[in-house]
C-alpha cells in the first residue's frame, strides 16, 4: 500500500504538481496537525457557536500623512473594525479598507468610558452602529452614563484616501521584525455586508491576512503556539489557551480570553462596541474542537492546476440527486485550492520526500528498490 502511494506521488513530483509550500491553513491544535478543505467540509464539521465579538478603535497617529483626517474635530480619532476573534487583535499589523468604498467620520462618546471619541466607519454600515433617534441630540447635552448617546457626522471620504495612514499598536505585547506595520491599506475583500467596512489584519491567522501582508510588506506576529495557547511575552495572557475547548480542567462557566480582552480594551477606551455574535465556525473531526487558521510549512499537490477540468468532467456525471453535483460537490470545486497533503501525524504513509540540509538538492523516491 505504502509503495503504491509513493510510486504516485513520484509520479506527481516529476510533473511539477507535488510542492511544499508555506501558507496560512486549517490547523487543529487539539489533534495537533493541518487539516485539508475536504476534511472541513465534512458532515457536521461547520457548527452554529456564540462568540464574544469587539468593534476595536484603534487610534490614528496624527501627521503629515493623517492631517486631513483631523479636521475639524478636537478629540482622539479611531479607525473602528470589528473581529469575531478578539484573540488575534495582539496579532494585528494593519487594517483593511475597500478603496471605493465610501466612510464617514463621526464625532459621538464611548458607551464604555463615557469620553468624547471621532470615529470612522463605513457609511453603509453607520445605520448598524448609531440610531436614528438620537441624530437629534446634542453633543454639549451629554452626560456620563446617558443611554442616548449623541453623534455629529463630520465628513466623509473614499477609502482609498486612508491608504499609509498610520495607527498605533493596539496590544503592545511585541513587535513585528519581518516588515512594516500598523498602518492602512486597500484591499479588494473589504465589503459593507457586516462590521464596520473596516478590517483588522492579523497576517498570522488568516489567508486573505496573509496575502494582504505579502502584498503591502507588512510583518506579522504569529503571538499563539501550536498548543492553542499565547506564548511567552504576552504579559498576563501567557499561556492561556485562545479557546477554552483546548483546556481538559477549566470549569464550564470559565471566561474566554476572548471576554478578558473585550474587558481590558473596554477598561482602555480600546472597545467601540462588544457583543454576542452566533455564526457557523469549523471544528476538527477528529477531536470535535475549534480549528485555528495558522501558518505552516506542508506539502501541497496542485489540484488548481485540473480545476477547470474537473468542472467540465462534473457537469458529464449523473448525480443522484442531481443538486450534490451543482451543490455541495459542485460549491467545493467552484472554491478548489490546492490540497494540503501531509499531516504532522506519527503513523501513516511517511513522504518520500529526500532533500538535502540546505534543501539545494531533493529527490522523490517511488519504490522500495529505489529507497534501498
Amino acid at each position: 500500500y505504502i509503495e503504491t502511494l509513493w510510486y504516485l506521488l513520484k509520479q506527481l513530483y516529476e510533473k511539477g504538481l507535488l510542492y511544499k509550500g508555506y501558507s496560512i491553513q486549517p490547523y487543529s491544535p487539539a489533534a495537533g496537525t493541518g487539516l485539508s478543505t475536504h476534511e472541513l467540509n465534512q458532515p457536521g464539521c461547520y457548527k452554529n457557536v456564540k462568540d464574544t465579538t469587539v468593534v476595536a478603535q484603534f487610534k490614528v497617529v496624527r501627521n503629515e500623512k493623517s492631517e486631513f483626517l483631523f479636521k475639524n474635530i478636537d478629540s482622539d480619532l479611531h479607525i473602528v473594525a470589528w473581529t469575531t476573534t478578539p484573540w488575534t487583535l495582539p496579532s494585528n499589523t494593519a487594517l483593511a479598507v475597500g478603496k471605493n468604498i465610501k466612510y464617514l467620520k463621526v464625532k459621538t462618546f464611548n458607551q464604555y468610558t463615557f469620553k468624547p471619541i471621532t470615529v470612522i466607519l463605513a457609511k453603509d454600515r453607520f445605520l448598524y452602529y448609531f440610531s436614528e433617534k438620537n441624530k437629534e441630540l446634542n453633543l454639549s447635552d451629554y452626560k456620563s452614563g446617558d443611554k442616548s448617546i449623541p453623534y455629529q457626522i463630520v465628513e466623509e471620504y473614499s477609502g482609498k484616501q486612508f491608504a499609509e495612514v498610520k495607527y498605533e499598536q493596539l496590544i503592545p505585547w511585541q513587535q513585528p521584525t519581518d516588515g512594516d506595520a500598523f498602518k492602512i491599506v486597500c484591499a479588494d475583500f473589504v465589503t459593507t455586508e457586516d462590521g464596520t467596512g473596516i478590517v483588522h489584519i492579523a497576517p498570522s491567522f488568516g489567508a486573505d491576512d496573509f496575502r494582504t501582508a505579502k502584498l503591502n510588506g507588512l510583518g506579522s506576529l504569529t503571538l499563539v503556539s501550536k498548543q492553542g495557547k499565547f506564548i511567552e511575552g504576552c504579559g498576563d495572557y501567557s499561556g492561556k489557551f485562545v479557546k477554552n475547548e483546548y483546556a481538559d480542567n477549566l470549569p464550564a462557566d470559565a471566561e474566554s480570553v476572548d471576554v478578558e480582552l473585550a474587558i481590558m480594551l473596554k477598561k482602555e477606551n480600546k472597545a467601540f462596541k462588544v457583543e454576542k455574535y452566533e455564526h457557523s465556525y469549523p471544528h476538527c473531526w477528529r477531536t470535535d474542537k475549534p480549528i485555528l487558521y495558522y501558518p505552516l510549512d506542508s506539502w501541497f499537490i496542485k489540484t488548481t492546476a485540473f480545476k477547470d477540468r474537473m468542472l467540465e468532467l462534473n457537469k458529464t456525471i449523473n448525480w443522484k440527486p442531481q443538486s450534490t453535483g451543482t451543490g455541495r460537490f459542485g460549491q467545493w470545486l467552484e472554491n478548489l485550492v490546492d490540497w494540503n497533503l501531509s499531516r504532522s501525524r506519527f503513523w501513516g504513509t511517511p513522504l518520500p520526500i529526500w532533500a538535502t540540509e540546505d534543501k539545494a538538492e531533493m529527490k522523490c523516491i517511488g519504490s522500495l528498490t529505489e529507497l534501498k
